[in-house]
């Protein structure tokens, strides 16, 4: 018999610390090496740490919600050969061999289609995903099918949307960890820290909307449609050409505002974690197939809880968007140690005067919000303004950035390009 500490590794880019979000296991539980064993949050993301080792859990060290140092010990396990040879009845479960040898909660891990974010709510749910339907892709488990299992509804029946008429006591505690605490301290601290200015502009999106769904109706069907999102990026990364200053980072700590000259969109992307800004990287490199394809990209992996550090961290420029609940206004709150975010909103059909004529036009507002001590009023106006001009030109985006005229663009788009 041996044991085996494990202790908090070093999470990369400087991380100190960990906060505990979830245990997977418990104390007497038996896992097979690389077996989830705890979701620890960084700065950056929450991960998913595998077990290092085969054995019998005898100690977790600190609760949901405490901060563990770098090289503090995590876990004690229990090792000895006899593990590997006997069939150990844990939770039910009978394991005759050590790679076989898992816990309740592993075993469902790895039985399960399901993303870190939705095994962590049923975990708090006390729902055995093991035992819900999932109506995903190749049965993956959506957020939907854990709502109803956990409501004890079955797949086929829906709310009856009756009002009770009688009163509800209790309260509720949710104690604010992980990506949570992550949004609230930095949000506080930005609010607090940072002069924000605001600056609102109405765009017409008219001839957008129909180089758009031109684009759309040359896809293969089942393929991904274009949505207004990477035609914003394309516009930016030519904008910003111009107005450097927008694409910056001020180091407090140095007093040194850094203008990058790469462009790395953060693409603010709500997950059931909360909100995560994944990073489409380079973007003035891109075209807007490429564009298209890696925000989807990104996004998916922060819903997923799948994104790599890498993806989830140094944007330069953070766009935001609420889709089809986008409203008609917006004030973004910034991400430091960026100077500038864009959001989009809602594109709807308005009464517009033209030439002394009403007529029917798609509008979409840009709600943009900029760090008052780097960026001028009238700077941060003369660059939104530019990206208006480009946004009611598009063909100048597939002009410049692919290097062909709008009617080629509508002839020639490949079929098999990831739009």
């Amino acid at each position: 018999m041996s044991r085996y500490v494990f202790k908090l590794p070093d999470l990369g880019e400087g991380t100190v610390s960990s906060e505990i979000v979830v245990w997977r296991v418990r104390v007497g539980d038996v896992v097979a090496e690389d077996a989830p064993l705890v979701e620890l949050a960084t700065d950056k993301a929450v991960l998913e740490v595998p077990s290092p080792v085969s054995g019998r859990i005898i100690a977790l060290q600190g609760e949901p919600g405490d901060s563990v140092a770098v090289g503090a010990d995590l876990v004690i396990f229990e090792t000895e050969a006899t593990l590997e040879r006997a069939a150990v009845p844990i939770a039910g479960v009978i394991a005759p061999t050590a790679s076989a040898v898992v816990s309740r909660q592993a075993a469902g891990a790895g039985r399960v289609m399901a993303s870190p974010a939705t095994r962590r709510l049923a975990q708090q749910a006390g729902v055995d995903l093991s035992k819900v339907s999932g109506s995903g892709p190749g049965g993956r488990i959506a957020r939907a099918d854990l709502d109803r299992a956990a409501s004890g509804r079955p797949a086929s029946e829906t709310p009856h949307g009756g009002v009770s008429r009688r009163a509800r006591t209790g309260v509720e505690e949710v104690r604010i960890i992980g990506v949570r605490r992550v949004i609230a301290e930095r949000t506080l601290a930005a609010t607090r820290n940072i002069p924000h200015f605001s600056y609102v502009e109405e765009v017409d999106v008219t001839a957008l909307e129909a180089l758009r769904q031109s684009a759309n109706a040359a896809l293969v069907s089942g393929m991904p449609s274009y949505s207004y999102l990477p035609f914003v990026l394309g516009a930016l990364a030519l904008v910003l050409v111009d107005f450097p200053q927008c694409n910056a980072h001020y180091d407090e700590e140095r007093k040194v505002l850094m203008r990058h000259h790469g462009i790395h969109a953060g693409i603010a992307t709500q997950t059931a974690d909360g909100l995560k800004v994944p990073v489409v990287r380079h973007i003035e490199a891109l075209g807007l197939a490429e564009l298209a394809a890696e925000i989807r990209r990104v996004a998916a992996g922060a819903r997923e809880g799948t994104a790599k550090r890498l993806d989830l961290s140094g944007s330069t420029i953070t766009v935001t968007s609420l889709g089809k609940l986008g409203g008609v206004a917006s004030t973004p709150v910034l991400n430091a140690p960026e100077v500038a975010i864009i959001g989009i909103n809602k594109a709807m059909d308005r009464p517009m005067v033209i030439n002394g004529q009403v007529v029917i036009r798609r509008m979409m507002n840009l709600s943009s919000s900029f760090d008052h001590r780097f960026v001028d009023g009238f700077d941060a106006a003369a660059m939104i303004q530019a990206l208006k001009e480009r946004l009611e030109q598009p063909q100048r985006i597939f002009d410049e950035l692919n290097g062909i005229a709008l009617s080629e663009a509508q002839l020639n788009l490949k079929r098999d390009s990831v739009i």
